[in-house]
C-alpha cells in the first residue's frame, strides 16, 4: 500500500463499493501577533467545505494530548482518546482510511502516522491536500457509522529524548524544521533556537514542488541518501518544533522507501529542558 493516493486515485475509489474512510484534518500552526491576529480555526475550514463524506478530526485534541513542557507542545494523545475519536470518524481496522488537510501536509501526516503506529494497516495521504482536489466540495457533516478500530501502540517507530540524542550519534537524525530555527537564527515559540547535537538539517518543506506534491520518490530517495540515509533499519530519526511537520519528514521517507523513527517530544521538549545542549549554527554538532 502506498503511503499517499492522488486526487484522481481517491476521486475513483470513493465511486468504489467499498470506498475508503475519509478524515479532515485541517490545522495551522498559528503564532501570536501584535495585531492579535485570531487562531486558525480547522473546523470552520471545514464546515465552509469539504470533500464529500470526509469528517473532521481536531489535531490538538484528538491527535495530541494536553501541551506541556515536559511532554512538548503536541504530546501523543491518550490511546483511548485517540481510539473514541477513530471510531467516532468510522475507522475501521478492515478498512482503507484516507486523510487530508488544507494543502500543507502536516496534519495529514500526524493522523497517517498515529495509525500507522497504533496499528491500521491501510492509511494514505491525499497528495497535495485539498488544494489538489478538483471535485466536489459539500458543507453537512456527515454522520458515519461508527468503526470498530482498536488502536494498538507499535513497540518501535517512536524515539524519546535519550533515543533522539543516541541516534544522532549512532545513525542519522534529521530536523524538520526551518533551516534558520536549527541554525537558531530565530526561534519564534521555543525557549531557545538551535538544534539537537548531531541532528543534521532537513526542512521538510523541500520534501514537496510549488504544488504542494511530494517529489518523486527517486528524487526524495536520492535527497534522503545525501543527508546520510543508508537503508539500514532503525538508523532514522526525526523531529520538528512538535512532532507535527516531522510526521510529514517521515512520510516523505516512506514514499522513497525508508523506515523512520518520530521524536514526537521534539524541540519543544528538549529546548524546555535547561539541562539538554544544544547546538547553534550550521554544523550539526
Amino acid at each position: 500500500m502506498n503511503a499517499i493516493i492522488s486526487a484522481s486515485e481517491l476521486a475513483s475509489e470513493l465511486t468504489g463499493e467499498r470506498p475508503p474512510v475519509l478524515l479532515d484534518v485541517r490545522w495551522r500552526l498559528s503564532l501570536a501577533t501584535s495585531a492579535g491576529a485570531p487562531a486558525f480555526d480547522g473546523r470552520a475550514e471545514y464546515a465552509a467545505g469539504h470533500v464529500p463524506g470526509a469528517v473532521y478530526v481536531d489535531l490538538d485534541t484528538e491527535l495530541a494530548g494536553h501541551a506541556d513542557p515536559g511532554d512538548g507542545r503536541h504530546p501523543l494523545p491518550e490511546v483511548s482518546v485517540f481510539g473514541a475519536a477513530m471510531r467516532a470518524a468510522g475507522v475501521s481496522a478492515d478498512r482503507d482510511v484516507v486523510v487530508y488537510d488544507g494543502g500543507q501536509g502536516w496534519a495529514a501526516a500526524r493522523a497517517w502516522w498515529l495509525l500507522r503506529w497504533t496499528g491500521h494497516p491501510s492509511v494514505r495521504v491525499l497528495d497535495g491536500g485539498l488544494d489538489a482536489w478538483d471535485g466536489p466540495l459539500e458543507t453537512k457533516a456527515p454522520a458515519p457509522q461508527p468503526g470498530s478500530f482498536e488502536p494498538a501502540p507499535g513497540a518501535t517507530g517512536l524515539l524519546d529524548a535519550d533515543a533522539a540524542a543516541a541516534l544522532a550519534r549512532s545513525g542519522l537524525l534529521l530536523d524538520a524544521r526551518a533551516a534558520e530555527r536549527y541554525r537558531g537564527d530565530v526561534e519564534p515559540i521555543d525557549r531557545v533556537g538551535g538544534h539537537i547535537p548531531g541532528a543534521v538539517s532537513a526542512p521538510t518543506t523541500e520534501n514537496v514542488g510549488d504544488d504542494g506534491r511530494f517529489r518523486p520518490a527517486a528524487e526524495l530517495a536520492e535527497r534522503f541518501k545525501s543527508l546520510g540515509a543508508n537503508g539500514d533499519p532503525g538508523q532514522v530519526g526525526v523531529y520538528c518544533g512538535s512532532g507535527v511537520s516531522a510526521a510529514h519528514e517521515i512520510l516523505a521517507l516512506a514514499v522513497a522507501g525508508i523506515d523512520a523513527q518520530l521524536y514526537v517530544g521534539s524541540w519543544s521538549q528538549w529546548s524546555a529542558d535547561e539541562a539538554r545542549p544544544v547546538a547553534t549554527g550550521p554544523d550539526p554538532q
